[in-house]
């Protein structure tokens, strides 16, 4: 069986943060800038709380069959709600969005390389 690889992005509003906590955000916002995103298991948090209360965890999951896709969304989730209910921060409008990546188009790199009578 192949193993499919999935991405998983959920997003959310910080919610009602102290004055304390905003500036702890801020403090630490050049460690969640978005240039350092990447999708990775224990997932990957971006914010700019400067601008605007909105935060964005990306992670990587996999699962063997399409329907483990619902499974991985569903841990995504509760690793982006644990991490923020246990730095107190509160959040609002939490959600979903999940991407097989062996249903993702390949790229035209990679239709040519396909292609090549080399590959």
């Amino acid at each position: 069986m192949n193993t499919r690889t999935f991405r998983i992005t959920v997003r959310g509003v910080f919610d009602s943060l102290s004055d304390g906590q905003r500036a702890a955000l801020l403090a630490d916002a050049d460690a969640h800038d978005v240039l350092r995103a990447a999708f990775t298991p224990e997932g990957t948090l971006t914010y700019d709380i400067a601008a605007r209360p909105a935060f964005v965890f990306r992670f990587s999951d996999t699962g063997e069959k399409e329907e483990d896709i619902l499974d991985a969304t569903e841990r995504a989730e509760t690793a982006a709600e644990t991490w923020l209910s246990e730095r107190g921060y509160g959040f609002k409008n939490l959600r979903s969005s999940a991407e097989d990546l062996s249903q993702a188009p390949l790229s035209k790199r990679q239709r040519r390389a396909a292609r090549s009578p080399e590959a």
